[in-house]
């Protein structure tokens, strides 16, 4: 049987137990529209946001990371209503429902904290698991931009906005 899992806030002591998988998430080239070769730090900065945003583990009783998300307001101003999260599942926990209980994690999350919606700004269209989780999660493709993403193996693949309401 499975540890049973818990999400809860990140902390600094997490960022070396998130750096590994997310370093071999974001080289990929598949699913990121990162730079390839970010480095520890830069990669620190964008994902441990500061508040409003929020960065959360997906932990085991034992203290292993299995996942994280951070969600953001995803503009300023008048926009800030809407919010923004991004996800990342170590390859190591992948098919064990990490990513689900981070989205429906991180959508009562926002909820509590006023947002009206959610929106994804690229989601990569040929990360087909993904898309199939959020859209199970309640979200829409609202837009897509065509060739929006350099795939490592695939060329240029369309993106996709992906939203939902709160």
């Amino acid at each position: 049987m499975l540890d049973p899992m818990e999400i809860r806030a990140a902390t600094a002591a997490d960022w070396p137990r998130i750096w590994p998988f997310l370093r071999q998430i974001v080289a990929a080239g598949e699913t990121y529209t990162w730079p390839r070769e970010v480095g520890q730090e830069q990669a620190r900065a964008m994902w441990m946001v500061p508040p409003p945003g929020r960065t959360v583990v997906a932990v085991e009783s034992d203290g292993t990371v299995l996942g994280s998300a951070k969600m953001t307001p995803n503009q300023l101003g008048p926009g800030e209503h809407v919010a923004n999260a991004s996800f990342m599942v170590d390859p190591a926990a992948g098919g064990r429902g990490v990513g689900r209980a981070l989205g429906a994690h991180v959508l009562d999350l926002a909820r509590a904290d006023g947002y009206r919606a959610m929106q994804f700004n690229a989601v990569v269209a040929t990360n087909t698991r993904a898309v199939a989780l959020w859209t199970s999660l309640g979200f829409t493709v609202v837009g897509r931009v065509p060739a929006g993403f350099r795939h490592a193996t695939r060329g240029y693949v369309d993106l996709l906005v992906m939203h939902r309401p709160l």
